[in-house]
């Protein structure tokens, strides 16, 4: 039968020899993460400040941001933890980890119907009626769908919260250093041929998914995904002091896809894990069926202009991003190292909170081998 964890805290351990892995070898991951903490100081008022290699005032906290802990995490193995590390109800930022739950609710509207058809322009879409901000008119901006938005191959240009699209414009273009540096002019694509990693452009995403909804995110996704898995209700989601817009009479702060500038998801990693499970299960938490497994299909298709990304969740095509683990595995990613990983040929889910990232595939070498023995 499979296991289904009762409501927080409570969640079955198991002995690693009887989910059929290697104690030791699965002890020797446990302490790997423990031991690689991120290169990042504690104070992450000042890595937001700093990190993002912007000046002001582009560089200007807008959000909410906390002091994080030390490294954490756990591994699951048919559901059940066979290893935990650090303090896994340590509640931290986790930074673009959100843009992965941006796509949980993205597939929360499309199974509803309020996104009619992926490749409809944002603009379009029946939910952006008179009296809705702009952000989509022609000549541009009024090609975007949803899939463009999605697979960050949008290229909306423009300016949310104070911070304009050109500020990540070179961030990381294909999943690599674009031509120029970070922050400075290139020339803009037509929507869908170009993919760059870009922070404003998620927020935009985010509001947008907000005018469907009609509601703050952070309730829809306690009510629809939290709520049904049984998470605690220690989690936050958080936008900006100057991202609020008024619906249907009603003021809402739209949230961030990110920490970039503050703000974001602040949870600990048992709930991640919670998360992470949902997905394993093919969108099924027992005998609810959560996130449809088209939209999970969907959602983890690669993109064709950058194999390594699906709908804002990172895959492990050709086994391009992490040698370590299987083709099928797919990561929810966080800067600072933070790191969910769900891994179906293994029935696994595994959540690192603030590893150094170069730490990441030994410690999924070390899991695999804990399999294989």
């Amino acid at each position: 039968m499979t296991y289904l964890p009762p409501p927080h805290p409570a969640w079955d351990r198991v002995d690693p020899q009887e989910a059929g892995l290697d104690p030791a070898a699965l002890t020797a991951a446990s302490h790997h993460a423990a031991e690689h903490e991120t290169p990042w100081r504690r104070d992450l008022a000042y890595m937001v400040a700093n990190d993002f290699g912007e000046a002001s005032p582009w560089n200007e906290t807008l959000g909410p941001v906390r002091p994080r802990g030390g490294p954490n995490g756990l591994v699951l193995r048919a559901g059940r933890i066979v290893a935990e590390w650090g303090d896994t109800g340590q509640i931290d930022l986790t930074f673009s980890v959100a843009k992965s739950y941006l796509s949980i609710l993205a597939g929360l509207a499309w199974d509803r119907g309020l996104i009619r058809d992926l490749d409809e322009p944002v603009g379009r879409t029946p939910a952006f009626r008179k009296g809705d901000d702009g952000g989509f008119e022609p000549p541009h901006n009024d090609k975007i769908t949803w899939h463009h938005f999605l697979q960050q191959t949008s290229e909306w240009e423009g300016e949310l919260w104070g911070k304009p699209d050109l500020i990540d414009r070179n961030r990381s273009v294909g999943g690599g250093s674009g031509a120029a540096k970070k922050g400075t002019h290139r020339d803009l694509q037509t929507p869908g041929n170009f993919w760059e990693y870009n922070d404003v452009r998620v927020n935009r995403l985010s509001l947008a998914l907000m005018r469907l909804w009609r509601r703050p995110l952070p309730d829809v996704f306690r009510e629809l995904v939290m709520e049904p898995i049984g998470a605690s209700p220690d989690w936050e989601w958080h936008g900006y002091r100057n991202s609020f817009v008024e619906i249907d009479g009603k003021r809402m702060q739209s949230v961030s896809g990110g920490s970039h500038w503050g703000g974001g998801v602040f949870i600990h990693a048992r709930d991640q894990a919670r998360i992470g499970l949902l997905l394993l299960r093919g969108g099924m938490w027992g005998a609810r069926r959560i996130l449809s497994a088209e939209w999970i299909e969907r959602m983890l298709a690669p993109c064709p202009l950058f194999a390594q990304y699906g709908y804002l969740w990172w895959l492990n095509t050709a086994r391009g991003l992490y040698p370590s683990a299987s083709e099928t595995s797919y990561f929810a990613t966080g800067a600072g190292g933070n790191l969910t990983w769900i891994d179906p040929d293994n029935d696994l889910v595994a959540v690192m909170r603030w590893i150094d990232p170069a730490a990441r595939d030994p410690f999924m070498r070390l899991v695999m081998s804990a399999i294989r023995g």
